[in-house]
């Protein structure tokens, strides 16, 4: 996920290689969003994805247990 920003331009006097430092300080700051942005992205699929795993796991356990009552009848 890249978002693009408008590259601020250049006043007179000023030449484009050399930013003044609030730009700078203004880019750093949306680099810091967007990795903030990212990493928050990546946990919430993370946890859906244990979550999915631990109700998946939990069916199979509940199966499991109607499974061994039968059988225990069964010897009976």
């Amino acid at each position: 996920m890249s978002v693009k920003y408008p590259r601020e331009r250049a006043t007179a006097g000023e030449k484009p290689g050399n930013e003044p430092e609030e730009v700078k300080l203004q880019n750093a700051s949306k680099q810091i969003v967007q990795n903030a942005i990212l990493q928050a992205m990546r946990q919430v699929s993370q946890e859906s994805q244990h979550r999915e795993e631990r109700i998946s796991d939990s069916r199979g356990g509940i199966q499991l247990g109607v499974g061994e009552l039968t059988k225990k009848h069964e010897k009976k």
